[in-house]
Formats: structure tokens, C-alpha cells, sequence
């Protein structure tokens, strides 16, 4: 019985809460040995004829029919009792049998000695098998002989075989199973919704590209006769117009003179900028900003060059160089289901799935982290409150078991909580003079995890409050620092960091804008580049891999290509959304969904921003909280988003 494991869980979960802790290791024991096998026909057959009879394990064959006699006693149906207790005599005979094939006639003898009364008080079928021991050839004796044929041995398997079967599989089941079964049911039938919602989401994405290719196309052929006529009609002025084809597509750039050397003729190729130009900056003397939601901009940085190639101008475009959209340019997301968990007291500072996203972490202000699902056909026996004392800066699961919880606290602490143990399994701290951990993450392969902790300062904010860096590596069986990443002489804070998918390659991004990347296996830096005017506050490895997403503190996002170091292939300003303000408990953060097209990102307002990745719509904004979305989390493989916010509220949302 498949749903037998389920039920043995749900009464295991009502003795813990009751606090029955002498039944609960009765229970164990019994379960220990198992003598019912589940209920599994082929593996009680295998008991009985192939491991009970043959080793003349009597007391454990007569224990074993007798357990079964317990269990279905009260069987309304007399005829399946009465077959029990047939089938019983008949076991027990084929015992005698094989006995005296191997010449055990004293296996016999302790036999009758130990259940002789017994058998002999059921009646006088049993008579003659008290003298069989004696008989010279009982093989070839008429009374016996036939116990002796392979043919009774055969059906004699058969019919326990199809009397198992008969009484497992029908109606005659505990109600606890019959509870379990239905809700197995609804499980299944969930999951199959989430499978399909799935699916619903990579159909929707497909079709939102294919509408974004016919849109550009149409674009491309509305605008090029004007674009060729407001070139040529510029070139004596102070502003020029500089035409970029591509392969498949028609995109502009207005720039000033002193920047760009623009020829008597456009030509289709690449123009050098100023090298004074910062890197992810706002451009110098942009007299045009560039529309990013329509073209694709590379930006490669080579020799103190950058070299810039399809863009295009739109004036919906602050002088910046990023489009600036309202929230009220954002369609509402259409919810499938919504939950809402208000166990905590304080704003929320952190939020994530589980690895297996079937358990969610938050964690507020006052210094408590929560452990809860949202999914009510998945076990609470890991519902926890775990109290830190003091401000917990940074959380992450442990990917492999799923078990561990990190937990990164302002007083220096690393915490490793079990959730089926429910205790904190190890207390670490980092060095006095980097108090407070602001990133944790597990290797997604090794068991080892990397703490970003940094010194203080004073400060108004977040950013600002935010001294040196210091980047250690954790071996998580020895629960030991293991090595610290090389930063140079007095590094900006690390305020996020992530590993690629093997774990080999770590991206840690820095309050100067810079993003360091690592070799895990040689614990060195093997790039970096600088990517933000201002602070970066959260880094993330793109799904294929080929690509990192950077969120500034100004709210600039870039996905930087790691193919062609430096080349941006999207972005995004979301300083709409954005206002560090005064604030000394959050930081602005990113996720991204499964399949890494929608990046969802916090919020100053009550409703998050949910961009469209490489997209041509302006995206989604989530339903309102009460207050600022202070973190955010996307389910590892679900269209389903965490947003926590100031409110004091963590929700669970899946989207269509």
C-alpha cells in the first residue's frame, strides 16, 4: 500500500504533539522489524516460503499468521476469516512437509512440542500429523502423499498469494489509509496544476517573444525612411544621427560631436566614446537617450573603449539613457492563488524558498526567522520559530538534503538550523571586526558555503553604514573556515554574492560597483569589472549561465554578458521603484524566476516591479501590501514569487 508510509507519518506527527513519547518509540521499534512488510504481497510470500520455512523459524511463521489473525478478526465477511485460518493450516502443514524432505524430523518434534495443545484443540484434522514423524515414507503414504506433490506446493502459493491480494487491495482497509489515499489524491492532482501552470508560463513566454519579433519587425519597417531623413537633415547642426544596421534589425543613436566622429556618409559599424565614459554610468553629453526596450545595447570595455552598437532613440527616455516607466504604466499579474503569513511582528528583512521550495524561511527586524509552507498538503513538522537575538541580515538554504537553514546575523553570527531536528545545529562567528554577515550561500555541489561579512561605520543608510569586506569560505562537516577570498588591501563591502550552477565560479559584487568573480577551486579572483556608478546591492547568475544580472543602489539593472566580459545584453531602470532613503535595515534585492525571464525586484512603493527579461513589454506589478516590499524570492521551479514587506507580512503568489 502506497499510502501506508503517509499514514505511519501522520501518527508519528500526532504522538509528538500529544507527547507521547513512550508510544512513539514503541512505535518505532515495531516498525523496526516491520513483521506486516507493509502490506506488500510479494514480500510477505518471500517471508513465508523463502526465508521463515526454509530456515525453520517456527515462532516467527506462527507470529506472523497470528499477527495477521489480530489484524482482520474483525472482518465482516466469514468467509475470508474462515479462509485465513485454512489457509493458516495449510502453511503450517507445508512446514511439516519441508521439514521431512531435509530429513529434520526434529524440527518436527520441536514443532508438535511447541504448538502440539494448540493444533490439537482445532479439531481432528491435525490427528494424524502427530504421527507422521514416525511414518517410514510419508511421502508415499494415501494420507499424506499428496501434501508431498509439487503440484499442492504450487497452488498451495497461488491461493496465499491471491488471498493477500484480495484482502489488501479491496475495501477493508483502515480509515487512516482511506484518509491518506484521498489525500494523496489531491496531491497529485496539485501537482499535475503546477506542472501545467508550468507549461501555461513557458507558452505564454514563447508567445510574448514571438509578438516582440513581429513588433520589432514592424517597427524597423515604419522607421527607416525617417530615420534616413532626420539624419541627413542633422548633419550640419550641433547634434548628429548616427544610423546602426544589424543583422535582422534597424536601430538609432543620437549622440553629441564631441563624443562620436561622425563621417560626411553613415556607416553601418562600431563608434568609439569618450574613454572618460564610466562603465554602466549615465553618458556624458547624450543629447538623445538610447530605448533599451527595443534594442539590445553591448558595451564592451577594452583598452579604457567602449564600444556601443544597436541602439535606438525614444523620447520616453530620461536623459539617464534608461527608460523610466511609472507604476502605472504596469499591468496588474493575474493570480492564480494567493497566501498570506502574519506570524511575524517586526518588517520583514528576508524571504526564500526551500531548495525543493516545498518550505519557506522569513525573517524580520527583531531578530526572528520563521520556518513555514504555504501548501497545506505538505508536512508542518518543520514549522519552527527560531529566535537569533539580534537583526538578521542574510538567509539560504542548504541545497542538496534541504535540511539546513543558514542564518547570517549584524552580531557576526552564522547559524545552521536543522528543520527536522529542529535545533541549531552549529553557532559560528566571523571575525570581531566584520560583525555584520550580509550574504550567505551554500555551493549548490561541495558542502561549503561562503560568508560576505563586513566592518561598520557611521552611516544614514544601509550603503553608507557599511565598512570593509571580508569573504570566507566554510567547510559545512567540519563547520570550520576553511580559507578567506582575496580582496586586496582595504575592500569596498560585499554586499551580494552568488555561485553558477557546478559551483565552481562565485560572483561577488561590491559597494564601489565593482563585480568580482572567483575560481572556487583555486580561491582566487579571475575577473572582475566595474559595472555601477554606486553601490551594488544584489548580483545573480543568469539561468543559461552565460549571463549576470546586477542591481544598482540608484536602481539601474544590468544582465552583463560573460561570454564578451562587459557587454551588457538588457537593462533596466527601476529607480522608480527605488528609494534607499534612511533606512538601516534593507537593501534593494532581485530574484529571478525558474525559467529566467522575469526578474522580480523590491519595491519603496507597495507593489513590486516584475520586468520582462530581454522583453519588449513593459512587465508586471504585483498586488498591493500595505507598506514598502522590503525582499523577494521565486519558487526554484514554479511561477510562484515571495514578497515580504514592512507590513509585516510575507505572501506567497502564483501567477498565471
Amino acid at each position: 500500500m502506497e499510502n501506508m508510509q503517509y499514514a505511519e507519518e501522520l501518527v508519528r506527527e500526532f504522538l509528538v504533539f500529544r507527547g507521547f513519547t513512550n508510544t512513539l518509540q514503541a512505535l518505532d521499534n515495531e516498525l523496526s522489524t516491520d513483521i506486516g512488510k507493509e502490506f506488500q504481497v510479494d514480500k510477505l510470500i518471500d517471508l513465508i516460503f523463502a526465508i521463515y520455512i526454509p530456515r525453520f523459524q517456527v515462532d516467527k511463521l506462527v507470529g506472523l499468521l497470528n499477527f495477521f489473525k489480530q489484524c482482520f478478526s474483525n472482518l465482516s465477511e466469514n468467509v475470508l476469516v474462515d479462509t485465513l485460518l485454512k489457509l493458516e493450516g495449510y502453511i503450517l502443514r507445508y512446514y511439516i512437509v519441508y521439514a521431512i524432505q531435509l530429513g529434520r524430523k526434529d524440527m518436527v518434534l520441536e514443532f508438535f512440542g511447541i504448538n502440539g495443545n494448540e493444533l490439537a484443540q482445532k479439531g481432528h484434522d491435525w490427528t494424524p500429523w502427530f504421527a507422521i514423524p514416525y511414518v517410514k515414507n510419508p511421502s508415499l503414504d494415501p494420507q499424506f502423499r499428496i501434501y508431498f506433490s509439487k503440484e499442492w506446493y504450487e497452488g498451495l502459493l497461488l491461493s496465499v498469494r491471491n488471498f493477500f491480494n484480495e484482502l489488501f487491495n479491496g475495501t477493508r482497509i483502515p480509515a487512516l489509509l482511506k484518509i491518506s489515499s484521498e489525500k494523496s489524491t489531491v496531491n497529485h492532482l496539485k501537482k499535475d496544476i503546477k506542472q501545467l501552470n508550468l507549461k501555461l508560463s513557458q507558452l505564454q513566454a514563447l508567445l510574448e517573444e514571438k509578438e516582440a519579433l513581429i513588433f520589432q519587425l514592424r517597427s524597423s519597417a515604419g522607421n527607416a525612411p525617417s530615420t534616413l531623413g532626420t539624419s541627413a537633415g542633422q548633419t550640419s547642426s550641433t547634434t548628429s544621427t548616427t544610423s546602426f544596421s544589424g543583422m535582422d534589425e534597424e536601430k538609432n543613436l543620437s549622440v553629441s560631436d564631441k563624443e562620436i566622429d561622425v563621417p560626411a556618409t553613415p556607416s553601418i559599424g562600431e563608434r568609439e566614446l569618450n574613454p572618460e565614459r564610466a562603465v554602466g554610468g549615465p553618458a556624458k553629453n547624450v543629447s538623445r537617450p538610447w530605448n533599451e526596450s527595443s534594442s539590445v545595447a553591448d558595451i564592451e570595455i577594452e583598452n579604457g573603449k567602449s564600444d556601443v552598437s544597436h541602439m535606438n532613440c525614444d523620447d520616453s527616455y530620461k536623459d539617464d539613457g534608461f527608460q523610466m516607466q511609472g507604476e502605472e504604466e504596469f499591468p496588474e499579474v493575474k493570480v492564480d492563488f494567493q497566501e498570506t503569513f502574519l506570524g511575524h511582528t517586526s518588517s520583514i528583512s528576508r524571504c526564500c524558498f526551500s531548495a525543493s521550495g516545498n518550505n519557506i524561511a522569513s525573517a524580520s527586524v527583531d531578530g526572528t526567522v520563521r520556518i513555514w509552507t504555504y501548501d497545506s498538503s505538505t508536512s508542518a513538522s518543520r514549522n519552527a520559530t527560531i529566535y537569533c537575538g539580534a537583526e538578521i541580515m542574510s538567509l539560504d538554504w542548504e541545497c542538496k538534503s534541504d535540511r539546513l537553514l543558514l542564518i547570517g546575523t549584524a552580531d557576526g553570527g552564522i547559524k545552521a538550523w536543522n528543520v527536522d531536528a529542529k535545533r541549531v545545529v552549529c553557532d559560528l562567528n566571523t571575525s570581531e571586526a566584520f560583525p555584520s554577515v550580509l550574504d550567505l550561500k551554500c555551493s549548490p555541489v561541495e558542502p561549503i558555503f561562503v560568508s560576505a561579512a563586513a566592518s561598520r561605520r557611521h552611516g544614514s543608510n544601509y550603503i553608507e553604514s557599511l565598512g570593509f569586506a571580508s569573504l570566507t569560505v566554510w567547510n559545512m562537516k567540519t563547520w570550520r573556515a576553511m580559507s578567506a577570498l582575496p580582496l586586496g588591501e582595504d575592500p569596498p563591502a560585499i554586499t551580494s554574492i552568488s555561485f553558477n550552477h557546478n559551483g565552481k565560479i562565485l560572483a561577488a559584487a561590491a559597494t564601489d560597483g565593482m563585480i568580482h568573480i572567483f575560481d572556487m577551486a583555486a580561491g582566487l579572483q579571475i575577473t572582475g569589472w566595474p559595472a555601477h556608478d554606486t553601490a551594488i546591492s544584489s548580483i545573480l547568475f543568469g539561468p543559461d549561465e552565460t549571463s549576470i544580472f546586477s542591481l544598482g543602489s540608484d536602481g539601474k539593472i544590468f544582465e552583463w554578458s560573460l561570454q564578451n566580459q562587459g557587454h551588457i545584453l538588457w537593462s533596466r531602470n527601476d529607480a522608480r521603484f527605488c528609494n534607499p532613503g534612511t533606512s538601516m535595515h534593507c537593501r534593494h534585492e532581485m530574484a529571478l524566476d525558474a525559467n529566467g525571464r522575469k526578474l522580480l525586484v523590491t519595491s519603496s512603493s507597495v507593489r513590486a516591479p516584475i520586468y520582462q527579461v530581454r522583453g519588449y513589454t513593459n512587465g508586471l506589478k504585483t498586488l498591493p501590501h500595505s507598506a514598502a516590499i522590503t525582499t523577494v524570492d521565486w519558487h526554484p521551479t514554479l511561477p510562484i514569487y515571495l514578497t515580504g514587506s514592512a507590513d509585516n507580512s510575507v505572501r506567497v503568489t502564483s501567477i498565471f
